[in-house]
């Protein structure tokens, strides 16, 4: 989550200058600017708080962060579950994006097993705690064999159209 008190392009830099990344806060700052446009954000929006982005922004805004440390791997906890659905595939496109730019790897957490079955190379299903299924994404969406996994699927509004 994002702090409402400090700007959104102090929040990404913070973590750089935590780690003491870049030799001063003008080539973190330059380095914040460019990560607000890998997230198609304006780097104009580096002044602005939390309250003044939508959802969608605000979830690119925390990818932004993310990324400020290039690292290789992030987790994803329901990084999408408090969207609506386009904005869901506009932030969903955009993580496959970054993906294949910076060669990461995402462990997605989610519940909504549509949105994991689009973004995800394999799939693991588990419920509290124990592994029920797992293996690539359509295979299990499209023939789920513990009883767990096909009623997540069966709660899903619209399966057939997707």
């Amino acid at each position: 989550s994002l702090n409402p008190k400090i700007t959104v392009g102090n929040a990404i830099m913070e973590p750089l200058q935590v780690h003491k990344v870049f030799k001063n806060d003008q080539e973190r700052k330059a380095h914040v600017l460019h990560l607000l446009e890998k997230v198609n954000l304006n780097p104009e929006h580096f002044d602005r708080y939390p309250h003044e982005f939508s959802g969608g922004q605000r979830q690119r805004i925390v990818i932004a962060r993310a990324l400020a440390l290039k690292p290789k791997f992030i987790i994803c906890d329901e990084s999408v579950s408090a969207l609506d659905v386009s904005v869901q595939a506009q932030v969903l496109n955009l993580l496959r994006e970054l993906q294949q730019e910076f060669g990461l790897t995402y462990i997605f957490i989610s519940h909504d097993l549509a949105v994991v079955k689009h973004i995800s190379d394999r799939m693991i299903v588990m419920n509290k705690g124990k592994v029920e299924e797992e293996g690539f994404p359509e295979i299990i969406y499209n023939s789920p064999k513990a009883e767990y996994t096909k009623r997540l699927i069966a709660a899903i509004p619209g399966k057939n159209s997707l």
